[in-house]
């Protein structure tokens, strides 16, 4: 069966989220490319034994709390029952996912944050990127992809994912990358990480050269109360599409999920 086949829209919001397989609700959270779309190995992993929901984040959201009310749509829509489900984010989509445990922590199983971070630091990184976004042509984002995709990604990713990647990030648009931006020039989760309390797997890729994966994932495990973390030796920020990694394989071997 193909990907295309195997996935099926959800009932009211068809353009913005798909399910694919049957039981146990999980749900990926999108970085910063806010398609949803690059989850598409993983969701093959998982969908034999998960119910798997991946959604576009709204590119107009201007604040956390207006991508968490995105979440519990979703959720809503494809898990009408309010079943708790296990949360997957992503990178951007970690932070949101941790900002969804905290408001809503009966909606969660579990929690898996990949290559995340509890803040930005310094700012001045992102001010810069949000200035750069803005101001060069966006096409230009594709050769950008294109010529970091060595350091982005695990060095032993399939270049048909590498061009799989790059083809699907077409759908990221200037207005939700920049909003996305903006939104993490506010947002700083120290404060907060002693009041997650669901069970929380924090995954670091050990060759993530976009983010400190490692340092920032000791650092929240370290801080949220029922925590664990793995580190995945020699892979990239961008792992997921990466051949030796399976979400699937991990979830069991923590706690048998």
């Amino acid at each position: 069966m193909s990907d295309t086949q195997s996935i099926h829209p959800a009932s009211h919001h068809p353009e913005q989220c798909h399910v694919q397989g049957e039981g146990p609700p999980l749900i990926y959270i999108a970085g910063l490319d806010g398609t949803g779309l690059l989850f598409y190995r993983q969701a093959r992993l998982l969908a034999h034994r998960f119910r798997v929901i991946t959604f576009r984040l709204r590119d107009d959201a201007l604040s956390m709390d207006a991508l968490v009310s995105e979440v519990v749509r979703h959720l809503n829509d494809a898990v009408p029952d309010g079943t708790p489900a296990i949360v997957v984010g992503e990178s951007f989509g970690g932070a949101l996912a941790m900002s969804f445990a905290l408001a809503h922590p009966d909606r969660i199983r579990a929690l898996v944050i990949l290559n995340s971070f509890s803040r930005i630091t310094p700012k001045l990184k992102l001010y810069a990127a949000i200035t750069a976004a803005s101001l060069v042509p966006w096409s230009t984002m594709r050769i950008a992809r294109r010529l970091t995709a060595s350091r982005l990604h695990s060095s032993h990713t399939h270049r048909d994912e590498i061009s799989r990647f790059l083809l699907l990030t077409r759908a990221t648009t200037r207005h939700g990358y920049i909003n996305r931006l903006r939104i993490l020039t506010h947002y700083d989760l120290r404060r907060h990480l002693k009041e997650i309390r669901v069970p929380t797997l924090f995954l670091a890729a050990d060759e993530d050269h976009l983010i400190p994966s490692v340092e920032q994932a000791t650092y929240m495990s370290a801080r949220v109360p029922n925590a664990a973390m793995r580190v995945l030796h020699g892979h990239g920020h961008g792992c997921f599409l990466a051949p030796d990694l399976d979400l699937d394989e991990i979830l069991k071997e923590w706690g048998n999920r």
